[in-house]
């Protein structure tokens, strides 16, 4: 009678006399271990990319990762839940759930931080080539993939969070910094190493047009992406810098045709005067203010209330932002000799009713659209500077004569842009004494203020869109008449009517704050 006993060869005897192989180890456990193994690796990598973990720090904290990276992230994550749970009332187990769901995304393949699950994206060039042609229709090697995968994700992030701005460069020789610009603010969402961000920049330059052989010039392009049946634009600016190469793309916002004078934040005087103003058939209003104060979007505001049917529109911009039904519009393209003056001479023979300039950069530019304002046209600009004095100020050193400035400019629009509090998540603010005590003097209400607090809604800031605060200057006779006279003093202008403007602008930001819409600290970031 055979007998077979088992042995660490793994046989054995079955019932009914048959053989079964028995394995020398669990592979449940094996394969457990290889996943512990993976994650230790891949918290040790992000420990290596992190800006929290000095660098004399990091040899230490890679091996203390090494052995408790699962665990220690488990006891982060709860601890951290349980902190956002006291804090917004939600679910600590809700909260816990989405952060897990966010790791195991940021750890599957081409995943970095930050990174969602998102539909088909497709990257154009501005002839319609698709990005994965340059890699070999995403065939080519594991790298080329990795890299078109990366980077369609990084576009993708930006325009689910609402970016404005997206910034890859250099933090050191080996590592590239990930930020976008969300509601005019800054914020890191990711560390990449040297090699990808070195990629992902060729990647961009590729589509958008650029020399990817060349890094040490600066250069300048443009690109789609495409989401379903949406299209969204971008403009890429490239420069060499320490430890590599820079690159810095804006969305183009689709939406700004969508904002109207009663949806942007105006009150309704302020509207009223600009209506009276668009309503006649010549003058100039000039909008001002710094770089991403919302100049573009109150231009196509001001534009959405005028009747396209009987009168003829005619826009210079660059780029177009914002694609108006029922309207001529012309972008700039300086390599093609199209140019704002340029342009603005043909237009002139165009017989156009509302001529609308992107931006005054050039003496040509503020005299030909000041003349176009004195000749029966109504003209719509915008200019870059601090406040309307400033304005006033910019268009003298630009070279435009007192006479042309007050015979042809009506109104000058100032603005800013503040962030809306997350209407799900702002709560009462907590004051000082001394501010309860202003706030009191002054007989404002300020048991209304609130403040911001985060949420899985507003991605932990608080704040979740922006709204404008202006501060309109009519050029009336009076203004018209100094003006034409050189009686105003630049120096005059720079001191007081920066201070006047400032403080008007704080005041129109002020009623927003009392009413709730935004935060008396945001308040102080934008104005002062």
């Amino acid at each position: 009678m055979w007998a077979f006993a088992e042995y660490s060869c793994g046989y054995k005897l079955m019932s009914g006399g048959s053989l079964a192989v028995s394995l020398p180890f669990n592979p449940i456990k094996l394969i457990l271990l290889i996943g512990w193994v993976y994650l230790c690796l891949y918290f040790v990598q992000r420990v290596q990319l992190s800006m929290l973990v000095p660098k004399h720090r990091k040899s230490i904290a890679n091996i203390v990762t090494l052995f408790t990276g699962p665990v220690l992230l488990l006891v982060l994550m709860v601890a951290d839940s349980a902190r956002k749970s006291s804090r917004t009332g939600d679910s600590m187990f809700g909260i816990l759930v989405g952060q897990i769901q966010k790791a195991i995304a940021r750890i599957s393949p081409g995943g970095f931080a930050g990174v969602k699950t998102h539909p088909q994206i497709e990257l154009l060039d501005s002839s319609g080539r698709h990005l994965k042609e340059i890699y070999g229709r995403g065939k080519g090697r594991k790298e080329d993939r990795h890299t078109l995968e990366l980077t369609e994700r990084i576009v993708w992030n930006a325009l689910e969070d609402g970016a404005s701005d997206i910034l890859i460069d250099p933090k050191d020789e080996t590592t590239y910094t990930v930020r976008f610009r969300v509601d005019g603010v800054l914020r890191v969402v990711d560390e990449i190493a040297a090699e990808s961000g070195h990629a992902v920049i060729n990647s961009i330059k590729a589509v958008s047009s650029m020399d990817i052989s060349e890094r040490r010039r600066p250069q300048d392009g443009a690109f789609a992406a495409k989401v379903g049946d949406a299209t969204a634009g971008f403009r890429a600016a490239s420069a060499g810098v320490l430890h590599g190469e820079k690159l810095s793309i804006r969305v183009l916002s689709k939406v700004a045709g969508m904002y109207t004078l009663s949806n942007i934040g105006m009150t309704e005087k302020q509207r009223a005067v600009i209506l009276n103003a668009i309503s006649k058939p010549s003058g100039m209003l000039l909008l001002c203010g710094p770089t991403g104060s919302g100049k573009t979007t109150t231009l196509y505001a001001m534009l959405s209330e005028i009747d396209f049917y009987t009168r003829n529109v005619i826009t210079v911009e660059d780029p177009i932002e914002c694609v108006l039904a029922h309207t001529s519009q012309i972008e700039v393209n300086p390599k093609a000799g199209i140019t704002f003056a340029n342009s603005l001479r043909s237009i002139l023979r165009q017989d156009p009713d509302v001529i609308c300039v992107g931006e005054i950069r050039d003496e040509e530019t503020a005299g030909i659209a000041l003349r176009s304002a004195q000749t029966g046209h109504l003209v719509l600009a915008t200019i870059h500077s601090d406040t309307n004095a400033s304005a006033l100020i910019r268009l003298m050193d630009l070279g435009v004569t007192p006479l042309l400035l007050s015979s042809g400019l009506n109104v000058i629009i100032a603005q800013r842009l503040l962030r809306r509090l997350c209407s799900r998540c702002k709560v009462p603010a907590q004051l000082t004494q001394s501010q309860m005590l202003d706030f009191r003097k002054k007989g404002i209400n300020y048991k209304c203020i609130l403040q911001p607090q985060g949420c899985s809604e507003c991605n932990w800031t608080g704040y979740r869109g922006r709204i404008g605060i202006f501060d309109i200057l009519v050029v009336d006779d009076k203004l018209k008449a100094s003006i034409a006279n050189s009686q105003l003093s630049v120096t005059a202008l720079r001191e007081e009517g920066s201070k006047k403007g400032m403080a008007s602008l704080f005041k129109h930001g002020l009623k927003m704050v009392v009413s709730g819409i935004t935060s008396l600290e945001d308040l102080k970031r934008v104005v002062g």
